[in-house]
């Protein structure tokens, strides 16, 4: 194909994930559309939101979407690495050990609550996603390629959860938040569940899968070939640096952080149906990929800023390429 026909290709196939995921998730296409670029920029999630919004939801429409195995780990402070990794089991008949895997040997994860689990857990699954395989009993086993982590915690309950540091923050390409829908997306959902449509199950709801393993591959090839000009390079080791000698901020961006907002960017071009990434393909992108990665001053945060407020302030300090 032209590079003209990949193009429309890879947008017709946006199109498609877009209409299938619609079929369940009503509203939040920011959140929707972010999950997307993260999946094919090859980066994990970490979604903030009051319960009954439809996190959960949203991961298992994407796995039906792509095609994809799915387990879910509801973390409890009670859960341990093994129940996450898997362990060795003593087979009675056989006499011998025998390698259990655990649920993180899957293709699309769900962290549930990933913030009400001990440091020891927290730290196995984000090493897992990391390395993108674990070692288990001395074997080092790969995981399931492509492998997808969302992970969410809820913003308004503190009581018996461990925060994530900031050092385990940085493994997710982006933190996004996920709000109340608009009262009309409201009502369609009322409309959907009052007409019969089973929004708890995206089968039900007549979800079908758009692609597969291989396509998402293949997806990924594309949205490498996005070209990166040294000026948008440059532009996005600004604003990290932008964000290191602001005076809101005591820790800025990491250069993992520059990393993963520049692939990030492409995959967001790639769907946006351009040959090459834009200042405002970077820039759009800049709340999700950095907000987790700052730590702001006392005073800062005494006067009511917060990591988008500073951010916002941050691009508005830099000078985008032309």
């Amino acid at each position: 194909m032209t590079t003209e026909e990949q193009i429309q290709s890879f947008r017709q196939t946006h199109a498609a994930l877009r209409a299938e995921i619609g079929k369940v998730i009503v509203g939040n296409d920011a959140i929707v559309e972010g999950t997307l670029i993260a999946i094919f920029a090859g980066g994990h999630v970490l979604l903030e939101g009051v319960p009954g919004l439809g996190k959960t939801l949203l991961v298992r429409t994407l796995s039906e979407v792509l095609e994809l195995s799915f387990n879910r780990i509801q973390f409890t402070p009670d859960l341990m690495p093994a129940d996450i990794l898997g362990t060795s089991v003593f087979d009675l008949a056989t006499r011998t050990f025998a390698l259990r895997r655990g649920p993180v040997f899957t293709n699309v994860l769900l962290a549930d609550e990933i913030n009400r689990a001990p440091a020891k857990v927290q730290s196995a699954l984000l090493e897992a996603m990391e390395e993108r395989g674990v070692t288990l009993e001395g074997q080092q086993l790969a995981l399931p390629a492509p492998f997808f982590v969302m992970a969410t915690q809820n913003p308004i309950e503190y009581e018996g959860t461990y925060a994530l540091p900031e050092a385990q923050q940085d493994r997710f390409l982006f933190k996004v938040r996920l709000d109340y829908p608009a009262p009309a997306d409201e009502m369609e959902v009322l409309r959907r569940w009052e007409s019969g449509i089973e929004l708890r199950d995206p089968v039900k709801a007549g979800v079908e899968p758009a692609l597969g393993a291989s396509d998402i591959e293949a997806c990924r090839a594309h949205v490498a070939g996005v070209v990166l000009d040294e000026k948008i390079r440059r532009y996005v080791v600004d604003l990290a640096s932008a964000t290191r000698n602001a005076p809101e901020i005591a820790l800025g961006a990491s250069t993992r952080a520059e990393v993963l907002l520049m692939l990030a960017s492409r995959a967001y071009a790639a769907f946006d149906g351009h040959e090459f990434v834009t200042p405002d393909h970077v820039k759009a992108l800049l709340g999700p990929a950095f907000r987790h990665r700052l730590i702001l001053r006392p005073e800062a945060e005494v006067a009511g800023q917060t990591p988008d407020s500073v951010l916002e302030a941050v691009a508005a300090r830099v000078v985008p390429p032309r």
